[in-house]
């Protein structure tokens, strides 16, 4: 399981989606999941974003929702059958965005206990005015829950954008740390970084490659 993180305008999304294509590419089995799409809880989320109803435990508790139903029938299931799981956003998303909304750091882990970890996680890094700028120069506006309006920090929402996202940037190096994300620098140019990714991504692969081989001959590995 391959996952991308970093705050809006990083670049990720892309990245992965070149990534995706590259080991298609290659002959691998891929399956791609992303951050808030299950079915399950699609109308309650875009009512409760709509209306505003959301207060910040309830917002983490829904996107925990979501993460189970993915967890347990997009990224379970393909794993089991050997495919290489691409995922746009995975549980640090919850952990950098519930806690910049004030959630319980130690309630959102519990919440999200039963999650794989990953091989291999990328953190896109980029700072604040370059996601900003990035964001802006394809839409008219900032969504809400984006520019972290629903948290009171400013009303303005280029202001609230920059502090809340900052909360989250530094949640995010606090995480890198901790469970070993490989940063990217989301600033360099894009094939850059494909190139870094790429190579990255075939260091974790030598061991799948590995064990592909030996089940087409039929090799089963035994247990030391």
């Amino acid at each position: 399981m391959i996952c991308v993180e970093g705050i809006d305008g990083s670049g990720k999304s892309t990245q992965l989606l070149l990534l995706e294509r590259w080991l298609r590419s290659r002959g691998y089995p891929v399956h791609f999941t992303e951050w808030n799409s299950s079915r399950l809880v699609r109308r309650s989320m875009q009512r409760g974003k709509k209306k505003n109803l959301l207060t910040p435990t309830t917002f983490s508790l829904l996107h925990a929702v979501d993460f189970a139903d993915r967890l347990t029938y997009q990224i379970l299931p393909p794993l089991k059958a050997g495919m290489i799981v691409l995922a746009d956003r995975y549980v640090y998303t919850a952990f950098a965005r519930d806690v910049a909304r004030g959630v319980h750091p130690e309630w959102v882990r519990a919440v999200y206990s039963p999650a794989l970890r990953p091989d291999l996680t990328l953190y896109f890094r980029v700072p604040i005015d370059i996601s900003l700028e990035r964001l802006l120069a394809g839409r008219a506006k900032l969504k809400y829950h984006e520019a972290g309006m629903d948290v009171g920090l400013s009303t303005d929402p280029v202001e609230s954008f920059r502090m809340f996202q900052s909360r989250v940037l530094e949640i995010y190096d606090q995480l890198t740390l901790e469970f070993g994300m490989r940063p990217i620098d989301a600033t360099a140019e894009i094939p850059n970084q494909q190139r870094v990714i790429r190579t990255m991504v075939q260091e974790i692969l030598r061991n799948y490659d590995r064990n592909r081989a030996n089940e087409k001959n039929g090799v089963t590995s035994q247990p030391r």
